[in-house]
């Protein structure tokens, strides 16, 4: 854990950088950047001692961004939903723009994503596998070349820097697991890929609170590259049956090559630099159930 630093956390109402911020907050100085485009935004950040400040990257107006903050943690994203060129701005030019603004930082955290990755079958993906066309190609195009301009901002300027690749984050706050957690509950079909089985490495948010600041200390020049997922591949299928014995209803499957490809990441450099997942992945799933639906009596066993 960090302790007495000034850290700045984009993206800070998020399911990934909320929780980040909120444990750093307990010993640091935290500020939580976002647009507070809900209700309750801003309230939510200042209930967990975050300081919150308005910021929408997709401007590219940092000027009410101190530039003295010792770690970044950079999650705001443009999802990709409206105009390519949009979100290529937002997650590239502008994340290059805020890393050298903040370029007196001894770390500086981007996020990435694992769904960059072409798909290759029934075999974990490495950091050096390449790209591929997925289904939200705006997006994961936006960050292949975000990870580009950023190594080149990071290298330039010589200033710390670790990207990390997402692979499949869940939790109180959300998820995937969490979305077809409620497809089971309203009894709607499960869409899968028919490469089965559909292989994840789903990490619980107390493991990616803890590897999320562990990336910001191991920051270097040049810039480190990293999955970021679980130590335990669990398949789709095999985790939401078991979602549906805690909740008694069976999950059911639709298969579709329409469905986005499975997800499968090597984390073995993850273990030499950040260390282990420490949740089992079904002791994660009874948690994230309890927390987001605490009137379902819950099986035990």
């Amino acid at each position: 854990m960090l302790h007495n630093e000034k850290v700045l956390i984009t993206g800070a109402t998020g399911k990934i950088a909320f929780p980040i911020a909120r444990a750093l907050a307990e010993h640091n100085e935290v500020w939580g950047a976002a647009r507070f485009s809900s209700p309750g935004d801003r309230d939510k950040l200042a209930g967990a001692g975050i300081r919150p400040l308005r910021l929408d990257m997709s401007s590219g107006d940092l000027s009410a961004v101190p530039e003295d903050f010792t770690y970044v943690f950079h999650a705001a994203v443009d999802p990709g939903l409206g105009d390519w060129r949009a979100c290529v701005r937002t997650n590239a030019h502008n994340s290059g723009a805020l890393l050298q603004h903040c370029r007196k930082a001894r770390g500086f955290l981007y996020c990435s994503t694992g769904s960059i990755y072409r798909y290759q079958g029934q075999r974990p993906l490495s950091e050096a596998d390449g790209p591929g066309v997925p289904q939200r190609a705006n997006y994961s195009f936006s960050k292949i070349a975000g990870e580009a301009v950023c190594s080149w901002v990071a290298e330039h300027f010589k200033i710390p820097l670790t990207i990390i690749r997402i692979c499949s984050t869940y939790g109180p706050e959300g998820g995937a697991p969490a979305e077809r957690l409620e497809m089971i509950l309203q009894r709607k079909a499960i869409l899968l890929h028919p490469d089965t089985p559909n292989n994840y490495n789903p990490i619980y948010e107390d493991d990616y609170v803890m590897l999320g600041i562990r990336a910001l200390q191991v920051a270097s020049t040049p810039p480190l590259t990293i999955n970021w997922a679980g130590s335990e591949t669990v398949s789709a299928e095999q985790y939401c049956a078991y979602m549906g014995q805690l909740v008694g209803i069976e999950p059911i499957f639709e298969y579709s090559t329409e469905a986005h490809t499975p997800l499968w990441p090597d984390v073995k450099l993850m273990h030499e630099v950040l260390g282990r997942t420490k949740v089992p992945w079904r002791e994660g799933f009874r948690r994230m159930i309890e927390a987001r639906h605490p009137e379902l009596p819950v099986k035990r066993g």
